[in-house]
């Protein structure tokens, strides 16, 4: 149905791409696992044959977006250069290198009756992905649908619609290289934001689950509007706690590179909680190196009282994700305070503690329920390359499906399969 005031042409090209896309997942739920492995590696070959032309296209998208006044935080994640396209071809390679989770038998169990029960991976069907920003996201999400046999519908962000299209064909000459159909991995052909609406509320008959990937304004708008199921995070706010016997050289390489190795990403910290009796020992020597590195500190009644170029917090900075260098930075009393706090401010994505006493680290690990919890290593760990799984979409906060990093087995359900010898029901 189309909405009043949308254009038939716009709904006639959506109904288009979502047949195709229908028809490709069917052939790829049947897809051999080296006819899927091909097509990522000949879209590797492709992006590394092609990097000048994509590295064109995201000059051109930089210039465009400079001209817009868009933060730096966002033009560190819209910028690719070589190094940047070199990893998007090794990831599309480390996602080739990885089992093919689908026919994967999860379980099996025999009742007493003789019936035989097996719980077996499947494909969603077809993925709708959502995106701002970050050009390399085309090459992760086709490349995860592609490997766990869905189909997939992609919109990237205006600010990087050059460096998309560009990506997009490296991976529909993948799909060409090993015959399998350019309806597997689209993207959307226009810029029009009323195509993410028809996409969000006129394609259930298409699309089986959506995936956005971009800032808190683009999750909300998709919780609102979607129709089907939504796998995503609102946000990044995270935490590392340096506990009283936390050793403080480790204790300042790990918040440093938590908040400052790229603080645009959605696992860089933006709070910082110390330890009540760490404050002579830790807390000065934290907050000035954050500070000498270029980061913003905004900080409680303790925290300003050891470095006065320190700034006020207020209550919103406990539950702001910056994106930027700045950080919140808060003594506590105890890993229970920790968490109570990580708890009331945090959005369960991804909390760190540092300390050499394992039981304290154990009780974090317990007590706090975020997607993912580390004990002495930096929360920019938050990464599917990291876990071992290629790439990922995203991370998940949600508790249904999936949590935490999204690759290919959690773009993937099941199915169960029971095998009897005439048996029926008394």
């Amino acid at each position: 149905m189309v909405a009043a005031g949308e254009p038939t042409h716009l709904s006639d090209d959506m109904q288009s791409i979502g047949r195709a896309a229908v028809a490709a997942a069917d052939e790829l739920r049947h897809a051999a696992t080296e006819l899927k492995n091909e097509a990522l590696l000949a879209a590797a070959r492709e992006l590394r044959a092609r990097r000048v032309d994509v590295l064109g296209a995201n000059a051109d998208d930089l210039r465009a977006a400079r001209t817009a006044g868009l933060t730096p935080a966002l033009l560190d994640r819209l910028a690719l250069d070589a190094a940047r396209v070199e990893s998007m071809a090794r990831g599309l390679e480390e996602i080739a290198a990885l089992p093919d989770p689908i026919g994967t038998v999860l379980s099996r169990w025999v009742r007493p009756n003789g019936l035989a029960f097996e719980r077996v991976r499947v494909p969603l069907g077809v993925i709708a992905i959502i995106y701002e920003s970050r050009p390399n996201v085309t090459a992760d999400a086709g490349g995860l649908a592609l490997k766990s046999g869905n189909a997939a519908i992609l919109r990237g962000g205006s600010e990087s619609e050059r460096s998309s299209r560009a990506i997009h064909a490296c991976l529909a000459g993948g799909l060409a290289a090993a015959g399998l159909p350019a309806g597997a991995i689209q993207l959307l052909p226009t810029q029009d934001r009323a195509a993410v609406g028809y996409l969000l509320a006129n394609m259930t008959e298409f699309v089986d689950v959506v995936v956005p990937r971009g800032g808190k304004s683009l999750i909300e708008r998709v919780r609102h509007d979607a129709r089907v199921p939504v796998i995503g995070h609102l946000e990044g706010n995270c935490h590392v706690f340096v506990d009283r016997d936390a050793d403080l050289e480790m204790a300042k390489r790990i918040v440093l590179n938590s908040k400052m190795r790229r603080t645009g990403v959605c696992g860089a910290a933006e709070t910082l909680l110390v330890d009540s009796t760490a404050v002579s020992t830790h807390l000065g020597p934290l907050v000035k190196m954050l500070l000498d590195a270029g980061c913003e500190v905004r900080g409680d009644p303790a925290t300003r009282a050891v470095d006065p170029r320190v700034r006020t917090a207020i209550d919103k900075d406990w539950s702001t994700e910056y994106l930027d260098a700045i950080i919140a930075v808060r003594v506590v009393d105890g890993v229970y305070e920790a968490a109570a706090h990580i708890a009331r401010y945090g959005s369960a994505h991804t909390e760190s503690i540092v300390t050499r006493n394992s039981a304290t680290a154990e009780t974090f690990l317990r007590e706090v329920d975020s997607a993912i919890v580390l004990h002495n290593a930096s929360t920019q760990f938050a990464d599917g390359g990291e876990f071992g799984m290629g790439a990922e979409i995203g991370i998940s906060t949600d508790k249904f499906h999936a949590r935490g990093p999204v690759g290919v087995e959690q773009l993937t359900s099941y199915k169960y399969v029971v095998r009897g010898a005439g048996q029926t029901r008394p």
